[in-house]
């Protein structure tokens, strides 16, 4: 039974299940219940301390006695894939307790042809999925028992590929007992990330990386695919769950028969960008609520 390792505990995270207990519950205490439940959230992937207290604001539109299976699409940082990619494992650890992968869901999905496996290797060296799982098992840890997960690991998908795995996802999406993780981080700035995009007229650097992460969640926010994609086009910022995020929207496409609600509700940046030789990644939680 292949269990997959807290690769990045220690580092990217507290290994210490009592500490990392006591600062998610400080960040979670310190975020407001305004948009949910959810039935999809966007939150950043990086390391705690830049992140944690703005992941909360997703975390905490989570009811967790409603939920009975959570997907996770996190992008891959590591490894070129073209489409989807499922793990290897059977649980996937973290410092509170393991986390069960969903069997049944895992051999339907591989049943449309549109998943392959990936390896441990791969699947431990990603932190896109991994950064979300002490979180979940935090929120969810009163029903530990009553949950499994569905890890996705999403390659650079062309525009058919989103719509493709849209509709794939939508029943599942329709289902309240299933919620939804995307992960994402916003702009990632500076020379370092080949990225430089600055537009005078919105204000400082770090002024108009603001500006433009936020036109990129208003387009979002709107739950159209097309709009999505031409922002993309138009600024090319480097949000790098781009391609979950454009996944989440085709899904919710499939359901306009219902009403659907997409809002952020927390910004962040690493640091603050005044020149050339500075460098951010910027962080977003957003809530899905179904009507």
């Amino acid at each position: 039974m292949a269990v997959r390792r807290a690769s990045h505990s220690g580092t990217w995270y507290n290994e210490s299940a009592k500490e990392l207990s006591t600062q998610l519950e400080n960040w979670l205490g310190a975020a407001e219940l305004t948009h949910g439940p959810a039935r999809a959230i966007i939150a950043p992937h990086a390391g705690y301390q830049y992140c944690g207290a703005c992941a909360a604001f997703a975390y905490r539109q989570i009811s967790p006695f409603v939920v009975q299976r959570i997907f996770i699409l996190g992008p891959s940082h590591n490894v070129r894939l073209s489409g989807c990619a499922l793990s290897s494992a059977v649980k996937y650890s973290t410092p509170f307790y393991d986390l069960q992968i969903d069997d049944e869901v895992y051999e339907e999905l591989e049943s449309t042809g549109h998943f392959e496996r990936m390896s441990m290797k791969v699947d431990e060296d990603e932190h896109s999925i991994e950064m979300q799982l002490p979180y979940i098992a935090k929120v969810m840890q009163d029903y530990k028992d009553k949950f499994t997960i569905v890890p996705v690991m999403v390659g650079s998908l062309s525009t058919e590929k989103e719509s493709l795995y849209g509709h794939i996802f939508a029943q599942y999406l329709a289902d309240p007992k299933n919620l939804f993780i995307i992960s994402s981080d916003f702009c990632h700035w500076g020379q370092r990330f080949r990225y430089t995009f600055y537009e005078k007229s919105w204000g400082e650097i770090h002024q108009s990386i603001t500006t433009l992460d936020h036109k990129g969640m208003d387009t979002i926010e709107t739950l159209k695919p097309a709009a999505f994609v031409e922002y993309l086009k138009t600024f090319s910022n480097t949000i790098c769950g781009r391609h979950p995020i454009s996944v989440l929207l085709q899904a919710a496409n499939h359901l306009r028969n219902q009403k659907l609600s997409l809002k952020f509700l927390k910004y962040a940046q690493s640091s603050k960008c005044y020149n050339l030789g500075d460098s951010s990644v910027s962080y977003a939680s957003a809530s899905l609520i179904i009507e």
